[in-house]
């Protein structure tokens, strides 16, 4: 059997503090997930640390919780990461509703239209004239696919 290694009461909990801080800005300083479930079992060694002492048993619940942690949000985080990303600013909803052509639009050269009074970088496979209505076919960042509104609008993808 294992013999206690008993550390005194403030030592324990400023040694579980200082990792719970170096886990925190480990995890603050990456994108990733890297270390929550060790943070999270570091606060656990703290709060064991104010019931014993020993040294073994704070160890344990460090172990056993950062475990437990990361079984659980692990697949959560997957699940989450695999979901279609999130429209850009919604501004998908704008596929499919006409604007105004206010810079001319040529095939290989950006234009400007209007949408519900904002203007916006738009291109087109073919020319469109300022003062022309075109309809929006997709969204790529903040530009606009648009075509001629005479030509029915692609399908939405």
């Amino acid at each position: 059997m294992f013999s206690p290694i008993l550390v005194p009461e403030a030592a324990a909990i400023a040694g579980w503090l200082i990792a719970l801080a170096l886990f925190v800005i480990v995890e603050a300083a990456t994108v990733n997930l890297v270390s929550i479930w060790f943070a999270v079992g570091a606060l656990a060694g703290l709060i064991t640390s104010l019931f014993t002492n020993n040294l073994l048993y704070q160890l344990l619940v460090f172990a056993l919780v950062s475990a437990a942690a990361l079984a659980v949000t692990k697949p959560l985080v997957a699940r989450m990461r695999s979901r279609k990303p999130a429209a850009v600013l919604g501004l998908e909803r704008n596929i499919g509703r006409r604007a105004v052509v206010v810079q001319p639009v040529r095939p290989g050269v950006p234009g400007r239209v209007r949408l519900d009074g904002v203007d916006w970088t738009a291109v087109c496979d073919t020319a469109l004239e300022e003062g022309g209505e075109c309809v929006v076919t997709a969204v790529e960042s903040t530009t606009l696919r648009v075509e001629p509104a005479n030509q029915p609008a692609a399908a939405k993808v």
